[in-house]
């Protein structure tokens, strides 16, 4: 929806989805660090949009839970704490978890090739460092997240697609925060995607439902120590 005085920009987009898309890109990257005051005066100049398109975006992305209103102290970015880690997790796992037994259960020939393309490119994307430009480091994330959208994407529930898609950009911000792009162990990640793809394929349920909270937990236990 084109606000009033708002102007929709040579990309098609209006000023207030610019704006929108730019700080969800820096909050979720943590380029735009937790607890940061978000001074939409500050904003809208850096952004090259209006001041009503910064604050219709900030609304929109604190009904994300990304950013955190506060009535007569204006906008802040959402803080991240070790405790809340533990709890989306633990949230995330029962939600993954029935998103993929009913994916299992519905998925068809067309479903079983997303999956396969998704973790071909997945597993092609090289593995980001702390050292590497923004784009390499994007480029795997955006692999990751497309791998595990294909294995939940012939899930019957959109409600269960909603809160798991939530669920799912909470916990991503606390795995770029760490610094959880570089491997900081032995662990094996691309052998976790292929056994999620195997079971997945195979429509174990059982299996794919301990693989799933086995990989989502060693991740929120890095999370932990890095915190």
């Amino acid at each position: 929806m084109t606000l009033p005085g708002e102007q929709t920009v040579a990309t098609g987009l209006t000023q207030t989805e610019i704006a929108y898309s730019v700080l969800r890109r820096e909050i979720m990257s943590c380029k735009v660090m937790p607890g940061t005051k978000l001074r939409i005066n500050e904003l809208a100049p850096r952004l090259g949009v209006s001041v009503s398109a910064v604050r219709e975006a900030l609304s929109r992305l604190s009904m994300e839970e990304l950013v955190v209103a506060t009535a007569q102290k204006g906008f802040s970015v959402s803080s991240l704490s070790a405790g809340e880690i533990k709890d989306i997790t633990r949230t995330r796992i029962s939600i993954e978890t029935l998103s993929l037994i009913d994916s299992l259960k519905n998925g068809n020939v067309e479903w079983e090739s997303r999956v396969i393309a998704a973790f071909h490119t997945l597993s092609r994307t090289p593995y980001g460092h702390p050292e590497a430009d923004e784009a390499a480091n994007e480029q795997w994330s955006r692999a990751h997240a497309a791998f595990h959208t294909a294995l939940v994407s012939a899930c019957t529930s959109r409600s269960l697609l909603k809160i798991r898609a939530s669920l799912y950009d909470q916990s991503e911000r606390y795995r770029q925060l760490s610094g959880l792009v570089p491997r900081r162990d032995n662990r094996d990640v691309e052998a976790e995607h292929k056994g999620l793809m195997e079971a997945a394929l195979a429509r174990d349920e059982a299996l794919i439902s301990r693989l799933i909270d086995d990989h989502l937990s060693r991740t929120m236990n890095l999370i932990v120590k890095a915190f």
